[in-house]
This record gives C-alpha cells, sequence and structure tokens, in this order.
C-alpha cells in the first residue's frame, strides 16, 4: 500500500509538470484539448490517491481486529493467500495509474495514441473493483472505512470516464478528417477504389477478430495466474463473474380440454322427438 501510495503521488506530481509544460508549448485548439484531458487525468490521480488511503485504512482495522493475540506478521502470514490477493490489487491500482500517465504525457507530445489513455482508465476502473472485492473479503460489512472505500470506488468509475470522454472529444477535434471529394474521378477509377476499400474492410475485419480471440485468451490466462495465487472462496470474491448463472425454468403444464361423453344415439333421439326406429325412414 506504501508503494502503490508512493506511486500515485509521483504520477500527480507528473501530470501537473506537464500541464505547465503543455502551456507554453501550444496554444489554441491545442492547448485546450491538453487541458482538458490533463485535468480530468488530475482529478482521477487525486481520487485514486484517496481509494488508497481509504484501502489502507480499512486494512489496518482488519488486521487489528482479526489478529487476536497474534502480531500483524503473524496475521499475513496466517491469511497469506488474502494478503497476496489485496496487495495485487493494489499493485493493479498503482500501475495503471503511471501507465495513464505515460499515456498523456505522449498524446501532449502527439507521440501516443488516445486509445491508449482509454485502455488506461479502463483498466483502472477494473482494478479498483479488484481492490474493493478483495477488501470485502475480511471486511466486517458495517464498516464505515469499507462504506468510504466502496464511496470512493464510484468516485473513481466516474473520473476515469471522464478521462475517456475528454480524450475522444480531443481526438476529434485534433486528428485531421480525409475529405471525400471524389468529382474528378473516373468510373474506372472509382471502381478500383471502391474495390481497394472492401479489400481493406475485410483485412481489418479478419484483423479485429484475431485480436479479439488474443485478448480473450490473455484474459483466461490471467484468471488462471489470479485464481492460483487464492483460496477457492476468495477467488470467487476477487474474480469478475464471466458468464451468467442458468436458470432452469419449468414450462407450465399445457391446458387440456376437458373431455366429454358422447351422448348415445338414443339419448340425442328422444330429446329431438325422434326414436331409432324413425331414423331410417326419416
Amino acid at each position: 500500500m506504501a508503494a502503490t501510495s508512493a506511486a500515485i503521488e509521483d504520477a500527480v506530481r507528473r501530470v501537473e509538470d506537464m500541464m505547465n509544460q503543455a502551456r507554453h508549448a501550444s496554444s489554441g485548439v491545442k492547448l485546450e484539448v491538453n487541458e482538458r484531458i490533463l485535468n480530468s487525468c488530475t482529478d482521477l490521480m487525486k481520487a485514486i490517491r484517496l481509494l488508497v488511503t481509504t484501502s489502507t485504512s480499512l486494512q489496518k482495522e482488519i488486521v487489528e481486529s482479526g489478529r487476536g493475540a497474534a502480531t500483524q506478521q503473524e496475521f499475513y502470514a496466517k491469511n497469506s493467500r488474502w494478503t497476496e490477493g489485496l496487495i495485487s490489487a493494489s499493485k493493479a491500482v498503482g500501475w495503471g495509474a503511471t501507465q495513464l500517465v505515460e499515456a498523456a504525457d505522449k498524446v501532449v507530445l502527439h507521440t501516443g495514441k488516445y486509445e491508449e489513455l482509454i485502455v488506461c482508465s479502463h483498466e483502472i476502473a477494473a482494478s479498483t473493483a479488484q481492490l474493493v472485492a478483495a477488501s470485502k473479503v475480511k471486511a466486517n460489512k458495517h464498516s464505515p472505512h469499507l462504506s468510504r472505500l466502496q464511496e470512493c470506488s464510484r468516485t473513481v468509475n466516474e473520473r476515469a470516464a471522464n478521462v475517456v470522454a475528454s480524450t475522444k472529444t480531443g481526438q476529434e477535434q485534433i486528428e485531421d478528417r480525409d475529405t471525400m471529394d471524389f468529382s474528378g474521378l473516373s468510373l474506372i477509377k472509382l471502381k478500383k477504389q471502391e474495390m481497394e476499400t472492401q479489400v481493406r474492410v475485410l483485412e481489418l475485419e479478419k484483423t479485429l477478430e484475431a485480436e479479439r480471440m488474443r485478448l480473450g485468451e490473455l484474459r483466461k490466462q490471467h484468471y488462471v495466474l489470479a485464481g492460483a495465487s487464492g483460496s477457492p472462496g476468495e477467488e470467487v470474491a476477487i474474480r469478475p463473474s464471466t458468464a451468467p448463472r442458468s436458470v432452469t425454468t419449468k414450462k407450465p403444464p399445457l391446458a387440456q380440454k376437458p373431455s366429454v361423453a358422447p351422448r348415445q344415439d338414443h339419448q340425442l333421439d328422444k330429446k329431438d322427438g325422434i326414436y331409432p326406429a324413425q331414423l331410417v325412414n326419416y
């Protein structure tokens, strides 16, 4: 937790330095976009810093209430798997914050991709959820520290969403859009470009499918490695759910038509005033 807190403090300072450099090195639309992105990153860093501080307080409360006569080191040794899960989640939050700052620095210098900022924001939100889940395993559900940690988690998610929104808006303002002027092209050239575009679309779709498969395999391997360091009960609390539970519902029985015994011929005949002997002549 101390290492994560130190990483967050360093990230906050780096974002402030980038802000000062951007004000001197850019102007106009670029300055507006850089300030918007860096301000959202600063707000996110502050939310993460409060999250880590609250998580540290909750961790101390868990240790004090659960160790009994044992020392702090004995408590961690006895609950080693829970401790490893908590440390892993905390490191993931700190790592995500560091990666976010590096991505923001590249974007401001126009050497990076806006998509990196978006991915880092999503990773921070996911790591925050993992940290809260790991803390809830041992925490008292009525603990005020746990309530504050959950509130901090919601704030981090909101700030991460703001980073994504400001990044997408800035990307639309900065990136040049190709103008589609086909006035000088003949029918043959238009058809050729149409075919080339179709080929490019198929290539991109194939690449996208391959990357999605690779992402799925990477996530599976990540879950396997994360599950190897936690007990079965703790793993359920820490790992996110990847598939909904199957619910089996029993169909209600179909409505049956009530069975009615057919009336005898002689009953029908008597009712209508016709007797069996009269049926032939009638």
